[in-house]
């Protein structure tokens, strides 16, 4: 039988698991970076030091190719360098297109630079990430939940209706609010499988997990020992006690709120640099502005 608990672990799980490790990459050679690996045709001497250079700005993909085919990319290297040469002889770097695309591949890589060196000098103080976890302690909540299901429809083992499990799970929450044993109601009502052979026991939710809105509401609202009211799903309806509620330590969320404060410094001087941009344009037509229409005048015939 498909429920809720089966959906709501496998969120959590998969939004938890870390990705499995790829194959590592081949390795580099381990050799010192003044050591000559190649000596290309104009006598240049390529080192160690300047292929790791080139190998760290190189793609993922390219640099394990990179690796494999040391050979065939240093030939490369040197053709491209060649080629290169040829071209600046030529002047072709001061003609048009090559010299606008160099232009625009020049703009591309260093505001790439400064983007990326504008994230690296933010500092993060130990005190503003104590100040930022107090403030939003909630968001670090943690709820150990039980659960009773009450399914209706084709989830059901009897083929109840909707009213039919609304109205038994209202009065299930009308009992246990009135001192009634929840685990043996668990036992005794429950359509879920695989939480009633856990007396109920659910999940540990927290507020990032990957779950029904609805039962995210009725979870966090809850103070520990509190039922829910019955929560209704696709398929059934939801009683939701929170067995346990609890907050993240700051030592588990610290790298959480440090990035999280460093992206929000990022944001505001990305916004303050991008509004600091100013430009006039003086051509609506170079715009796209939609032309005025204009009325032809109507002429009176003397």
């Amino acid at each position: 039988m498909k429920s809720l608990s089966v959906f709501v672990l496998a969120c959590v799980s998969v939004l938890r698991a870390q990705t499995p490790p790829a194959d590592p990459p081949p390795a580099l050679p381990d050799l010192p970076d003044e050591t000559v690996v190649a000596v290309l045709d104009d006598g240049t001497k390529f080192t160690m030091g300047e292929f790791r250079k080139i190998y760290a700005v190189l793609p993922p993909q390219q640099q394990q190719m990179v690796v494999r085919n040391r050979e065939v990319f240093l030939k490369q290297w040197a053709l491209m360098l060649k080629l290169s040469k040829m071209a600046e002889d030529k002047k072709l770097d001061q003609q048009s297109p090559t010299k606008e695309q160099l232009e625009y591949a020049r703009l591309q890589v260093l505001s790439s630079a400064e983007l990326n060196a504008a994230m690296t000098d933010i500092e993060v103080q130990p005190a503003q990430i104590i100040e930022y976890y107090d403030a939003h302690k909630e968001d670090y909540k943690q709820v150990k939940v039980k659960a009773i299901y009450i399914a209706f429809g084709a989830s059901s083992s009897d083929n109840r209706t909707e009213e039919a499990a609304k109205a038994k799970a209202e009065k299930l929450v009308a009992a246990i609010r009135g001192g009634a044993d929840f685990v043996k109601l668990v036992k005794e009502d429950s359509d879920d499988e695989t939480s009633r052979a856990k007396d109920g026991d659910f999940v540990t939710l927290l507020r990032k997990d990957n779950i029904p809105e609805a039962v995210r509401n009725a979870v966090f609202a809850l103070k520990q020992g509190a039922i829910s009211d019955p929560v209704r799903q696709p398929n059934g309806f939801y009683i939701l006690r929170a067995d346990e509620v609890t907050y993240r330590p700051l030592s588990q969320v610290r790298d959480e709120i440090f990035t999280a404060l460093k992206q929000q410094q990022y944001k505001t001087w990305l916004e303050q640099t991008n509004n600091s941009v100013k430009v006039q344009f003086t051509s609506r037509a170079f715009i796209g502005a939609i032309p005025l229409k204009l009325t032809p005048k109507k002429v009176t015939p003397k």
